[in-house]
């Protein structure tokens, strides 16, 4: 029988160094985050991402790899790792890791040994122009900071080709050898016990950018997708691929497949935009128009919904005049914006420290279709360090209390791996994990009742959803129905209280499970819903239908 253990999943991610220090060198380490798993399972998450953890030279927060067998030493050992790994599932919690295929640091061997020798086995492991290439200027990811996608090496004599920075050199996935050994790698940390892998940059990957063609497989490179899932599939049958993968809804047939054999779960970065877009208009209207067009997945196939990770939000599928929106509403400063595409926030300030309106943002990820994300530090409203560059702004450490480097290490403040956040209302002697703990009404414990409230309502990760019609533009509401039970969930994304009546059919009583408000009388489903300013209310169908 197969394990869908991620369709109803609750998966919290985090950066082993910036977690918790358990050394006082002033760097997250695995010691350190196994000693607040219990943290981690008291919020609810089932399943922990870890962001890359290899050896690296850390010139771009550990995605420049030097070593994908092994453990930064700076974090630990793999004997740590393992012991993390057995800790986490005491706890019944799950592990996946970040699987870094694009691309390694210039300074992994086989990057050195191809650069130096032109006869190696490892140079056409690399992709390579012995001539200057025409489109050297095009496809940057990171536009303002990344000056080309291909850089000379004097040792090669040659060009090498970089969808990323100029010190992560692409991997030439069109060679049988890359592919042959990024399958051991998997097999690897499978054999250490993680549960799957989350994806770097899916859609770079498969492109096949700067191959020759004669040298490039001459079927759908999507196929490879399916290589990938039947491999981690033979080796540990519950392994899911998590893919980081920004496409637009005519694409999401090519990566999940035609019978949801390749990627089991895709990050929904088109409902991510739009959701922005939604919470920038006070109008549910944006979200309600992509869910319009998304199209029916596989069975085996799910979504990752999310609000915030440990990038910049991209809105770059918005059109300019949408994304201006967006801008002008959380990131209207030059500083906070990234690349001309995204924010580099954290959620709490873009939303202005607004508890109603982050329990709302909260409320309206868990009960959008898919399984949730949630990025650490979230879930006590952390701040950003802007003085910090690009993406590093929303990746300070964990604030746990209100002790020195807010909890996270005993090492003087100068050796941190970043600075904490020390000032304005997001000061960790204010926002930390020890302030919220049992503290009914806070967001945490807020958000731990909305995962608990979420992980006991399977129709939202397994059911039929529709987008109920409202009176109220500012109403977003969502029916979700699943083996003969019906979930409704309505929540009103503007700055004023609404009153709206809903159509349910045959469903006669609404038994609360979740609100903004101290509610849990029975209701008659034909009455209308009275929604409070950013207000949200999940109803659970009981009693006789119609």
């Amino acid at each position: 029988m197969l394990n869908l253990w991620y369709k109803n999943a609750v998966i919290y991610c985090v950066d082993v160094e910036t977690f918790m220090d358990s050394n006082g060198d002033g760097i997250g380490d695995f010691a350190g985050l196994a000693d607040r798993l219990d943290h981690v399972e008291a919020l609810g998450a089932t399943c922990i991402w870890l962001l890359p953890f290899y050896p690296t030279p850390n010139r771009d927060n550990g995605y420049d790899i030097t070593d994908f067998y092994a453990v930064d030493p700076r974090l630990g050992t793999l004997g740590d790792f393992v012991a993390f790994t057995h800790a986490a599932h005491d706890r019944g919690l799950r592990v996946i890791v970040d699987l870094v295929a694009n691309h390694t640091s210039i300074d992994h061997p086989w990057f050195q040994e191809a650069r130096r020798d032109p006869n190696s086995r490892y140079r056409d492991w690399y992709v390579w122009s012995k001539e200057k290439p025409k489109d050297i200027h095009e496809g940057a990811v990171f536009p303002g900071v990344q000056d080309a996608t291909w850089t000379y090496d004097e040792a090669a004599q040659a060009w090498y080709m970089h969808r990323f920075y100029k010190h992560q050199a692409d991997l030439n996935i069109a060679n049988p050898e890359v592919r042959e050994e990024l399958e051991k790698v998997m097999g690897f940390w499978l054999q250490l016990g993680v549960s799957g892998f989350r994806l770097d940059a899916v859609p770079f990957l498969i492109e096949y950018r700067g191959v020759p063609e004669e040298e490039r497989p001459k079927d759908d490179p999507h196929l490879y997708l399916n290589e990938l899932r039947s491999f981690v599939s033979w080796r540990r049958a519950e392994a899911m691929l998590l893919a980081e993968a920004n496409i637009t809804m005519d694409q999401v047939n090519e990566y999940f497949g035609p019978s949801g054999d390749r990627l089991h779960m895709i990050f929904n970065f088109m409902l991510n935009q739009h959701l922005f877009l939604s919470l920038a208009r006070k109008d549910a209207e944006p979200i309600r128009r992509v869910m319009a067009q998304t199209p029916a997945i596989p069975l085996k196939s799910q979504w990752a919904s999310f609000l915030r990770n440990h990038d910049e939000i991209d809105l770059g599928r918005l059109p300019d005049a949408e994304r201006g929106e967006v801008f002008s509403a959380f990131g209207p400063a030059p500083e906070m914006q990234a690349y001309g595409r995204g924010i580099r926030r954290r959620l709490a300030p873009m939303l202005g420290g607004d508890e109603q309106r982050l329990k709302q943002a909260f409320s309206l990820m868990f009960a959008l279709p898919g399984t949730p994300v949630l990025w650490y530090g979230d879930e006590i409203g952390m701040g950003d360090d802007l003085s910090l560059a690009e993406r590093n702004s929303v990746r300070t450490p964990m604030q746990w209390a209100d002790e020195r480097n807010a909890g996270f290490s005993t090492a003087p403040s100068e050796q941190l791996v970043r600075p904490v956040v020390s000032g304005g209302a997001f000061d960790y002697r204010s926002v930390n994990v020890v302030a919220q703990h049992d503290l009914d009404g806070s967001l945490m414990s807020t958000l731990q009742r909305l995962i608990r409230t979420r992980r006991a309502c399977p129709e939202i990760g397994w059911g039929r959803c529709r987008v109920l019609e409202t009176s109220e533009t500012s109403v977003l509401a969502l029916r979700y129905d699943w083996h003969g039970e019906t979930v409704l969930i309505v929540h009103n994304l503007a700055d004023h209280a609404v009153e709206v009546q809903v159509s349910l059919d045959e469903v006669s009583r609404l038994r609360p499970l979740f609100c903004d408000e101290d509610d849990r009388t029975m209701r008659d489903a034909s009455e209308p819903i009275h929604l409070s300013p950013y207000g949200y209310r999940w109803f659970r169908a009981h009693g006789e239908r119609r």
